[in-house]
């Protein structure tokens, strides 16, 4: 198992790509904490992850509130004993074009896809250092990297994490810990079911591999960098994409 007795934290991991995740964290031997806004999501998630004879516990976890996260970190070593790996995995979007973005719903994209990070990633460093050794995941975005229409916030945020990816690689690479990030496509999720059929018919014929992304997709590499055979990669970006841009 490439995560034996490795303690890792999932943000977002009530559903979609998180909940795929904890659930191959799971099978690759680690505990896990699945930490969500939505508590009741994160509880069945952990009910499945025992049920397949894993081990984990369900936080309730506002990112945005960074009291909110010290308190789920704390709770993390206090049930596990260590914080090995984080996975900054929680995520909104509030779309709008740019003349009716309103400052609320750019300050709420903000304050969870990108301060919630810092303060996640900010909490876990102590123990990690203590440690001398972790990974730090974070999910950008193609959107961070080539923009999209109606994005603004959401590109904003994603894009901003990249810069703190490889700040934080910088850091921290000289104390054993690796801080690296993923930018998933268009993924196969509740945010894009919302999409018309039509324009994900589209949407595919733009993709080389004619297909939208799985979450188990994004969860692989994840599981990739939280492992040890990740040991010499540090501070970069991995696209899966499906080839979306080249």
């Amino acid at each position: 198992m490439r995560l034996q007795d490795k303690t890792a934290i999932i943000t977002g991991a009530g559903n979609g790509i998180g909940k795929e995740a904890a659930l191959t964290f799971s099978r690759e031997g680690a505990n896990v904490v699945v930490a969500d806004f939505d508590e009741a999501a994160a509880e069945a998630v952990v009910a499945e992850i025992k049920e397949k004879g894993g081990n984990g516990i369900a936080i309730k976890v506002n990112v945005a509130d960074q009291e909110s996260v010290t308190q789920m970190v704390q709770e993390a070593v206090n049930s596990f004993g260590s914080v090995d790996i984080l996975v900054n995995n929680a995520g909104i979007t509030a779309d709008a074009m740019l003349h009716k973005l309103t400052p609320e719903n750019w300050q709420k994209v903000i304050d969870v896809n990108l301060t919630g990070v810092f303060y996640c990633t900010q909490a876990v460093i102590p123990k990690m250092v203590e440690q001398g050794k972790g990974k730090i995941i974070t999910t950008s975005s193609v959107s961070g990297v080539y923009g999209n229409v109606g994005q603004t916030n959401y590109a904003a945020t994603k894009a901003g994490v990249v810069g703190m990816t490889k700040s934080w690689a910088k850091e921290f690479g000289g104390k054993g810990i690796n801080v690296n990030a993923v930018a998933p496509g268009f993924v196969e999720t509740s945010m894009v079911a919302k999409v018309p059929d039509k324009v994900i018919e589209k949407l595919k014929m733009t993709i080389p591999l004619n297909r939208l992304g799985k979450p188990a997709d994004i969860a692989n590499a994840y599981l990739f960098l939280a492992s040890d055979e990740s040991d010499y990669v540090n501070g970069t970006v991995i696209h899966v994409d499906g080839g979306i841009m080249m």
